[in-house]
């Protein structure tokens, strides 16, 4: 690279994202790993500077009744990079799509929206099991108590969302009044012979509230992708990375 070569925004974060997440257990909490709490503090960072522009992407252009495009899927997902240690890229919704209540097993993550509205609600699974649970899985269901830890709107003037294995690990996306895009890393990546496929789920109910939390409790159904939910891909436009 020559000397005088300006580092592009996403490759200082794809560079950052390998320093943090390169020497992490792949599962676990590392809440108390001073270093990889200095590294991903630096790494939410740089994430929070980056812009639709500096991507090269931008909403799509109204189109006229005439010249409306056949349907495509309702989510996008542009590939930047993908190392042992994290992937990146960045997801596309078109207006009113919704991405369902997923999981990311063992994963840490970093979203940052970057044109658009989201609707993000977080969850948790709770460890201890109850009578309901044990009684639905006897009938082949598989599911689990869970809170509601956080719900809210982003906008590309936001802070980055941030996931780890033991927090915020659950989550659903929607777009709201119109196209979203937003940047997202995951660490490690998604490998289900690694034990990390991806699992979604229905709230079934409200299982209520306990003294002296703040938080909602609920049941979810783990199910299978729903129907209406697939992702296509396209060719990412913006400076390509090394790692």
């Amino acid at each position: 690279m020559p000397k005088n070569s300006k580092i592009s925004v996403i490759q200082k974060i794809a560079s950052q994202a390998n320093q943090t997440f390169k020497n992490i257990p792949s599962s676990g909490n590392n809440v108390d790993n001073k270093v990889f709490v200095e590294q991903q503090t630096e790494l939410v960072s740089l994430v929070s500077q980056i812009t639709a522009e500096d991507l090269n992407i931008a909403p799509p252009k109204k189109l006229s009744a005439s010249s409306e495009k056949p349907p495509s899927a309702p989510v996008t997902y542009m590939h930047i990079c993908e190392t042992d240690a994290f992937s990146m890229g960045v997801f596309l919704l078109t207006p009113g799509a919704s991405i369902p209540l997923h999981d990311h097993p063992g994963m840490n993550g970093v979203l940052k929206v970057l044109y658009g509205t989201v609707d993000i609600r977080c969850y948790d699974k709770l460890d201890e099991a109850t009578g309901a649970e044990a009684e639905h899985e006897s009938q082949g269901e598989a599911v689990s108590r869970a809170v509601l830890r956080s719900s809210g709107q982003f906008t590309a003037q936001s802070g980055p969302c941030v996931l780890s294995p033991a927090k915020d690990n659950l989550h659903e996306i929607d777009a709201v009044d119109g196209p979203a895009a937003f940047l997202d890393i995951l660490a490690p990546p998604y490998g289900p012979d690694d034990g990390r496929d991806c699992h979604y789920y229905k709230v079934l109910q409200t299982a209520g509230r306990k003294e002296h939390s703040e938080e909602d409790e609920l049941w979810l159904l783990e199910i299978p992708q729903p129907d209406d939910f697939w992702c296509g891909g396209e060719p990412y436009p913006g400076p390509q990375v090394a790692v």
